[in-house]
């Protein structure tokens, strides 16, 4: 069993973000564990929880939330009914590099925190003010050092790729001064136009254009090379890592495994229905507060949705997907073009194929539907 919890206090909004989150001035961390703990009690009253393997804090920005506030968030998830971790669980938080600093760090790391996510994005001073982040380019780099110094051994890097040529970025530089700091997992997100955010304002207006598909294919492509030439191991669309450092808990998504999550937006799997909560901080609050369930919809997966999701969670990892007799002429294209390895009858994509992990799962799902 795995925990999501969602954070969703930022200091501001960056501007290509879509994700539920509330910015405040002050972070309201008690208001926010106390709604933590109701929605707990809620939900799971009396239920035996499995032993989790992994918690995530995710945002939203959980270092917001202060060492103090991470301490005590963690100490009522251990402190709940039916909630216990097994030993060696993976848990990991976000964080912004201008909140780890040393003395934070060393006190996440007394709370139980093992594993960091820290959202660089980029190194070039430029490229973070048009994003809107809240830190500086030498950040990351101080940020390195305190976790480093607390004893965290375990540190994923965000970056983004395929931004707009106007910025002047050189992804090469900043895949080198990422690598420079020696991170042990590392993500790569290539940039999304999504409507309700600066971003997508600013492209309706014409005054951003999107990278070209070409240049988002040559940019990921080189990421993969370099990476995977440093010792990185490409083991999922978006994902490299050291050897050992895969993200155990989002790996558990990817093999479907089942998962809780609390907080605003979270969603939840048992392994044939999803279910996901009130969407904005304050509704889900007063839900909670009130001792109701904060759902905001769930679905009961068909024969055919897990079909579909087994292709494409497959697919995505290097595990890949066990190939039945119904596959091969499909799959038999895909190695010709240099899409997919066929090996110990599993097929896993190659990162030409990872560009076209939409199409390629449809086109698997379709034929293994008929």
């Amino acid at each position: 069993m795995h925990l999501y919890v969602h954070v969703p206090f930022c200091a501001r909004r960056c501007s290509y973000c879509d994700f539920a989150i509330a910015v405040r001035r002050v972070i309201p961390v008690s208001e926010y564990i106390d709604g933590i703990a109701a929605e707990l009690k809620t939900r799971f009253a009396g239920a035996e929880i499995e032993p989790l393997t992994t918690i995530y804090l995710g945002g939203g920005t959980p270092s917001k939330l202060g060492h103090e506030g991470v301490r005590q968030l963690l100490d009522r998830l251990r402190a709940t009914p039916g909630i216990s971790l097994q030993e060696g669980a993976e848990i990991t938080m976000e964080a912004n590099p201008e909140d780890v600093t040393p003395e934070a760090a060393a006190k996440w790391v007394e709370a139980g925190i093992n594993r960091l996510s820290m959202g660089a994005q980029s190194f070039h001073a430029v490229t973070l003010a048009w994003m809107h982040r809240t830190h500086d380019v030498d950040a990351a780099n101080r940020a390195m050092s305190a976790a480093r110094t607390a004893g965290i051994n375990n540190i994923s890097m965000d970056l983004i790729f395929a931004l707009p040529s106007d910025l002047e970025r050189n992804w090469d530089s900043d895949l080198s001064m990422a690598l420079a700091l020696h991170p042990d997992h590392i993500s790569l997100y290539g940039l999304t136009v999504e409507p309700h955010t600066p971003l997508g304002r600013w492209t309706a207006r014409g005054e951003v254009a999107e990278a070209p598909e070409e240049r988002y294919a040559a940019e990921y492509l080189r990421a993969h090379k370099f990476l995977s030439t440093a010792g990185f191991e490409h083991y999922e669309v978006s994902n490299f890592a050291k050897s050992g450092k895969a993200s155990r808990h989002n790996s558990s998504y990817w093999q479907r495994a089942p998962y809780i999550g609390v907080g605003p937006s979270a969603h939840s799997f048992d392994g044939s229905t999803r279910r996901w909560n009130e969407r904005e901080y304050e509704p889900w609050r007063a839900t909670v507060a009130s001792g109701a369930d904060p759902l905001g919809g769930s679905e009961e997966l068909t024969v055919e949705n897990v079909l579909a999701e087994e292709a494409y969670l497959g697919l995505r990892t290097l595990n890949g997907l066990p190939v039945t007799d119904v596959d091969t002429d499909v799959i038999s294209v895909w190695s010709k073009s240099g899409w997919a390895v066929l090996q110990n009858d599993r097929v896993t994509l190659t990162a030409e194929g990872w560009l076209r992990l939409d199409s390629l799962a449809a086109a698997l799902t379709t034929v293994r539907s008929h």
